[in-house]
């Protein structure tokens, strides 16, 4: 277990974010991370749909249960948080 700091941002959000993770943190548990001081505060929240994550610039969503780890994510690597 190691920390590793991305720069997130969130669909619909014009703030990027660093974001604290751990090396054995799930894309659900970064997705929710990022999401939880800009969802009900800059961008509103869409009940029933669930928080993605994805590599900035890119269309291919992270599985889930990829680890930041396994994802061969870099220090301040940008990600993306985006509803599906």
């Amino acid at each position: 277990m190691a920390r590793i700091t991305l720069s997130s941002t969130m669909e619909d959000d014009f703030v990027t974010l660093l974001l604290p993770t751990d090396t054995e943190h799930t894309m659900d548990q970064v997705a929710e991370a990022g999401a939880r001081d800009v969802i009900g505060q800059r961008v509103a929240a869409r009940p029933g749909r669930v928080l993605r994550v994805r590599r900035l610039g890119t269309k291919q969503l992270l599985a889930r249960n990829l680890t930041v780890h396994d994802a061969g994510f870099r220090e301040m690597e940008p990600i993306e948080i985006v509803f599906e």
